[in-house]
């Protein structure tokens, strides 16, 4: 038997009858000797039944369970990593009451389509209607990523077999962008992630159809995926080519995409911006890269916390994901985050990178699928340790990331020092009154109030300004809160009414 001739996984069809007769003619030979290398097993046998969905099953409640109480306990600690919580709730809020997409955090009168064309977020308006509160937006991130668990889990199970399966879709669990973007808490990129995972499974299966209908919606989550669904078209293209009824479905898929991101960044997001523009096309020096075109391969690989991100990325496919070309749908995203002068970008932590895993979690088992094929022994070999060699990185990689801190009963368990603090600042507030603030307990305010970040010019005269010196951004903080409010609002008189535990809450005079 030839090395090419080798059994290849649970899709090769049985051998049919006339495999099996000899030419007219022709003697029938004596079979050779089996080696014991060409009986080597490169392919376990797909469970069914129960065993199909039952560790997958079991992976996706474990870790749906495990975001959620992050969440939780990490509200309950009044930790905020960034004012984007605080913007998508305002957003649900107003998508709740049926108006128009106005973010006063961003500016007063703000359409935040005119900041990233996201409309799918319109989505979150019957969610945050039926229970009103940031947290909301939180555990639907948690349960959106749990759902894509299961659908790469499954998938799994059907390439590695049940227990292999099992864990590599709980290494995708704890995989450095889904925790990261967990502990970063809310963004657009929650309903990217699961869409990206039913439709690369689509994609591994030769569902050309289902991929589609399942990752065209990605250019309606945020403007730079359109580019994703691009090279997405391209690749189904590429394995659709032969044998499929329909060929030219990629090259539809890959137009759509780069016409909705020409569409977004150059007609929409100006036509709805304040600024007439798309503010972050201006962090990538398209006409340096232009000038110098050998900047555009040595601007992925200039700083070492992009390069570090490429190796991770590289490790948790097992390295087989570097024989897919699936994996080449991650370059977008790669691309953008490198070329920009925004150096919160390069590394791997934070939510970046919660797109790049349900990618190259399909591009290892791809690999894996066309390892078995491999005419090199050695290759086909490490197709049944790849699968381990991505668990062993997503491992070794939970001590360094957020989520660790579930595993120290000081940090996240503990209540926060200064919770009686920030519950009696709160409480002074009334609702529906305006608020000035940081981004400290933005998101706790914006279910109740009107709010406006402190860091904008041109908002109203609001009837609280509040200060957190600790956690709010500040370098440094106002020393008095009453006094910053009236140099930021002349004509306006603010008094002191609350000052300790570091927050600072200044109230509007009347008259």
């Amino acid at each position: 038997m030839a090395d090419d001739e080798v059994a290849l996984d649970e899709h090769t069809p049985p051998p049919t009858d006339a495999d099996q007769v000899p030419p007219a003619g022709r003697p029938e030979r004596p079979a050779a000797p089996v080696s014991a290398r060409e009986t080597i097993t490169l392919a376990p046998t797909t469970p069914t039944g129960t065993a199909a969905w039952c560790g997958p099953a079991v992976v996706a409640v474990l870790a749906a369970a495990t975001y959620v109480v992050f969440s939780l306990l990490q509200w309950r600690r009044f930790e905020v990593p960034s004012w984007d919580l605080g913007i998508f709730t305002q957003l649900a809020r107003r998508y709740a009451a049926l108006d128009a997409p106005v973010v006063t955090i961003k500016g007063d009168g703000y359409n935040l389509l005119g900041d990233h064309f996201h409309p799918l977020l319109v989505a979150l308006g019957p969610v945050y209607a039926l229970s009103p509160h940031a947290l909301t937006l939180l555990i639907a991130q948690d349960l959106l990523f749990a759902a894509s668990v299961y659908v790469v889990a499954r998938h799994a199970v059907r390439v590695l077999g049940a227990l292999q399966g099992t864990l590599v879709g709980a290494a995708y669990a704890v995989s450095f962008g889904i925790v990261g973007a967990v502990a970063a808490q809310f963004h657009e990129i929650a309903f990217a992630v699961p869409l990206l995972a039913i439709a690369l499974v689509a994609l591994l299966r030769g569902r050309w159809l289902a991929a589609a209908l399942w990752v065209a919606p990605l250019v309606f989550v945020k403007e730079d995926l359109g580019l994703t669904v691009a090279v997405f078209g391209l690749v189904m293209w590429w394995r659709a080519r032969h044998g499929s009824d329909r060929p030219r479905l990629g090259l539809w898929l890959a137009g759509w995409g780069f016409g909705w991101v020409v569409l977004s960044t150059a007609v929409l997001i100006p036509l709805l911006s304040t600024r007439d523009q798309w503010d972050y096309g201006s962090r990538i020096d398209f006409a340096g890269i232009a000038t110098h075109p050998w900047t555009a391969v040595t601007l992925l690989v200039d700083d070492g916390r992009k390069v570090l991100t490429l190796l991770v990325l590289l490790g948790i496919t097992g390295l087989i994901g570097a024989r897919s070309p699936v994996l080449l749908i991650a370059v977008p995203t790669i691309v953008w985050r490198f070329w920009a002068d925004n150096d919160s970008y390069y590394g791997f932590t934070w939510h970046y990178s919660a797109v790049l895993m349900p990618i190259a979690f399909a591009a290892l088992l791809d690999g894996v699928l066309l390892a078995r094929r491999s005419p090199r022994e050695w290759l086909r070999r490490y197709s049944m340790a790849a699968a381990a060699v991505a668990v062993a990185v997503a491992v070794l990689m939970v001590p360094r990331l957020d989520i660790a801190r579930l595993g120290r009963p000081a940090d996240l368990w503990a209540h926060s020092t200064r919770e009686a603090e920030s519950r009696a600042v709160l409480a002074a507030i009334p609702d529906d009154a305006s608020v000035e603030t940081d981004i400290g307990l933005m998101s706790y305010l914006v279910d109740r109030t009107d709010v406006f970040y402190v860091g904008n010019e041109g908002n109203p005269a609001p009837d609280f300004l509040l200060i957190d010196a600790y956690n709010g951004g500040w370098n440094p903080a106002p020393v008095d809160a009453a006094a910053y409010a009236q140099e930021r609002h002349p004509g306006s008189t603010y008094t002191l009414v609350y000052d300790a535990g570091g927050y600072q809450l200044a109230q509007r005079v009347a008259g």
